[in-house]
């Protein structure tokens, strides 16, 4: 532990004394929003607000610490006119039962990233979420022992005001069915990690009902409007229409008064949350009601046979006066509300809704007219933007994207560039075109199961912005579609709030190691120095949605199969398709390959030394996940390939083979639903519970449960023959899930493939699918129960699967 602390300490006094010396520097883009950022500050919940929130903070999360820590909140003049935390040793800490650290900070939320700053780097300690591990303390020495910080102290400092978090659908894949214990969590958690700019989309559905009512649209004409419990990111969007709904009441009056909770919370820590915006997105029955607006009929978006129930919904022409009085009444139902605002409001009007005309001046007036309406009801309003769409739709090209981000007066405008670690939109657009960005890492589609990271560009690419010519960068962030997976990715991005050189990724990766376990084990550095060159440095510019076979399962004839072509070199990498919308569509006729860009062999070696650190670290909660989630990973290729080995069987005719290694794939799925019950990370059973525990009566609980069904596997209609457009999309690998479900499913597409041999009459798709969708509809309307406890132990199940299927590399059906 000394010497760890030692290395760190020094590393961290580097940084202090680049801090002290160095003259800061701020971005253009921060220049931009300055008056912003001077309103904020002096709107901010008062010190004594701010220190009870971090003590009851410390109380939750650390209560056998709360009284070795002392709390002060300081000024930007401290801190050199930027926010900042700082650590000192405190000025009692001599006298035994007494603080031993001070922590300084701007807000709330500068004090607890302090806190964890200190803990990680002087303590070795690890925090990330209960389902990936939880916290480990175990490293830090007790009350009393603490390390001391040296005499100079520690000023760090933030290179950008803002770290922002949540991505517009996190709202439905991850938060969908969280009471206030959870929030409660995730914001104690969001406070530690620097997270001091969170989206804010719970309870909106409330707002809209009572501006809408100011319309004379009834309640009964917004059962239409909105989607049901876990699809409201896409009603929101525009995207669909009551699909899963209608909401009750109930719901409605749960969420805002959960709302007001979690905006209370976030202001008591410092924090500015960001509230949603009018987007043009209205009710069908408003044209009814304003039959002379300019309400467009959207097209068709995933439904199958354009179903008018759920498709095609209506979005209000930003020129029109309505759209200005619509827009301002929301923001002000709002503020009546919740009683203030950070003044900062996202909208998404042209997220995967493009623009009917690509005329610059009309792009131009649909962009003020956006901004009129949050401003008529904020004067200080800020628009902020997913910047998604320049990403994936060929329509934004230069004029037409400086068109809508010079509508507004600059510094009224914050872009988040949205894939930055992947596809980073500010190295080609002159940095927005001179408007304020932040910095985002998406990392994550649908909350699916995958350990994938790009750790590298984390590490280097927001410095790299920040400190390139002329940068516009006012923030970092992450905008994960899902949270609760991949926690190493996740602590390396929430460090970049403070970080102001590019990181050593190489030598933080083994300092994680230590950390994440509470000591050094030298087979788990070895492992996880395997983990970082190979699942956690992809670099092929993939849009990584995870398509494994198991839970993605080929809607195809197997016919249109290659065995060559699939393992052909230059199908080993995707490319990034340039819609989301086009990329889904293709699934319905073609293998969609999982993406894979390492050597599967050097992974099952990591896993090896992983299995062999189990003496040593099995009494880790956060050894357990991370054990279960690579022999998972590891699993999870192997069936691919063994899937590819049963088509090859069924192309030679070969019966007998077929039939064995069918019976071993499906063994394969019920052996990892085995392993996947040893830690409640990847659990069902918590899913569905906590859906059916916030219905008010058991017709709601049907309601819930079928929203929490179908978003994992259908996701959205079907006909009797033909499967959903964006069937799987939301896939998990969930003890529960792989037996109940995706097991059943491969033994009837592997049933029709033995009887197409036997007849000769070759593969039967519509028989298939037929079954295939019928058992889906099935399992969606179910109300089996799933355990919400785990089962099993982790090190002897990873052990015995890793003899089963990985150990011999003869017995593996392919090996990169």
């Amino acid at each position: 532990m000394a010497s760890f602390r030692y290395f760190v300490i020094v590393t961290l006094l580097s940084i202090s004394v680049f801090l002290f010396d160095r003259a800061y520097s701020s971005t253009i883009g921060v220049q931009h929003v300055s008056k912003l950022l001077r309103i904020q500050d002096s709107e901010r919940a008062s010190p004594s607000v701010q220190l009870a929130a971090v003590r009851a903070v410390v109380e939750r999360v650390f209560p056998s610490l709360s009284s070795s820590f002392d709390f002060r909140i300081i000024s930007k003049e401290r801190c050199g006119g930027e926010s900042c935390f700082t650590l000192n040793n405190h000025p009692t800490s001599r006298i035994r039962g007494t603080p031993a650290i001070l922590i300084g900070g701007f807000t709330g939320v500068e004090l607890l990233s302090g806190l964890h700053w200190y803990l990680k780097y002087w303590c070795g300690a690890h925090i990330s979420w209960d389902k990936t591990g939880g916290i480990q303390l175990a490293s830090v020495p007790n009350t009393g022992s603490l390390p001391r910080i040296q005499d100079a102290g520690i000023l760090i400092k933030r290179p950008v005001p803002w770290n922002y978090y949540q991505n517009a659908v996190t709202s439905s894949y991850s938060f969908a069915w969280w009471d206030w214990e959870r929030w409660e969590k995730e914001i104690d958690w969001m406070a530690l990690q620097g997270i001091n700019l969170p989206l804010a989309f719970t309870g909106q559905e409330a707002i809209w009902q009572k501006v809408f009512q100011n319309f004379n649209i009834t309640s009964s004409e917004l059962d239409d409007f909105f989607g049901g419990p876990a699809f409201l990111a896409w009603s929101r969007m525009g995207n669909l229409h009551r699909w899963g709904g209608p909401l009750p009441q109930s719901w409605l009056d749960q969420q805002l008064m959960m709302q007001k909770k979690i905006l209370a919370r976030m202001y008591e820590l410092g924090m500015t949350p960001v509230l949603p915006a009018f987007s043009g997105n209205v009710p069908a029955a408003l044209k009814h009601v304003f039959p002379a607006a300019k309400i467009e009929r959207l097209g068709n978006w995933f439904t199958v046979g354009s179903d008018s129930r759920w498709c095609c919904t209506y979005l209000l022409d930003a020129t029109d006066p309505l759209f200005i009085e619509i827009g301002k009444a929301f923001i002000k139902q709002q503020l009546k509300e919740y009683g203030r605002s950070g003044h900062i409001y996202n909208c998404d009007t042209f997220d995967e809704n493009t623009p009917p005309v690509d005329e610059p001046e009309y792009i131009s007036s649909l962009g003020a007219a956006i901004f009129e309406g949050m401003q008529s009801g904020d004067d200080e309003a800020v628009w902020l933007m997913q910047g998604w769409l320049f990403s994936y739709d060929p329509f934004w090209r230069p004029p037409q994207m400086k068109a809508l981000l010079h509508s507004v007066p600059v510094g009224k405008m914050v872009v988040l560039d949205l894939f930055a670690e992947v596809l980073p939109i500010w190295t080609t657009s002159e940095q927005f075109y001179g408007v304020p960005y932040i910095w985002c890492m998406l990392h994550n589609f649908a909350a699916n199961v995958e350990m994938y990271g790009v750790l590298d560009a984390v590490g280097s690419g927001p410095v790299e912005a920040r400190m390139s010519e002329n940068s516009t960068m006012v923030g970092v962030g992450m905008s994960m579609e899902g949270i609760e997976q991949n926690p190493v990715v996740y602590d390396l991005m929430s460090e970049m709030a403070f970080q102001h050189k590019t990181v050593d990724v190489e030598m933080w990766v083994n300092l994680y190691s230590k950390r994440r376990y509470g000591k050094f084990v030298q087979t788990m550095q070895d492992s996880w120095n395997i983990l970082y060159h190979t699942i956690y440095n992809c670099t092929d510019g993939a849009y990584d949605k995870n398509r494994d076979v198991i839970v993605s399962f080929p809607d195809v004839d197997p016919s249109f199969i290659s065995i060559a072509q699939i393992f052909s070199p230059k199908n080993q990498k995707h490319m990034i398709a340039l819609s989301r919308r086009d990329s889904l569509k293709d699934l319905t006729d073609t293998f969609d390959q999982p993406h894979l860009w390492y050597s599967t062999s050097e992974v099952i070696r990591a896993l090896e030394l992983f299995i062999q650190s189990g003496a040593k670290l099995s009494g880790s909660n956060t050894y357990r996940y991370d054990l279960v989630d690579l022999t998972r990973q590891a699993l999870a290729k192997y069936a691919n390939q063994l899937f590819l080995k049963v088509i090859e069987s069924y192309k030679l005719k070969d019966l007998e083979t077929l039939g064995f290694l069918s019976q071993k794939f499906l063994e394969l799925v019920y052996d990892m639903d085995t392993l996947l019950a040893c830690h409640e990370g990847f659990l069902l059973g918590p899913w569905l519970e906590s859906a059916k525990q916030l219905a008010q009566n058991r017709e709601e609980e049907k309601q819930f449960e079928w929203n929490a069904r179908t978003q994992i596997t259908m996701w959205f209609d079907n006909t009797d023959e033909e499967a959903s457009l964006l069937r799987d999309y939301g896939n998990k690998y969930w003890s529960g899930l792989l037996r109940d479900y995706y097991g059943p499913r491969a033994a009837i597409y592997f049933k029709y493939l033995q009887e197409g041999l036997q007849k000769g009459s070759g593969f039967d798709l519509e028989g298939w699918r037929h079954d295939w969708v019928k058992l889906t509809n099935d399992w969606q309307k179910s109300r089996k129960t799933f355990p919400v406890k785990v089962s099993g132990n982790a090190l002897n199940t990873s052990s015995w699967l890793y003899d089963k299927y990985l150990r011999d590399p003869e017995t593996r059906p392919f090996d990169h």
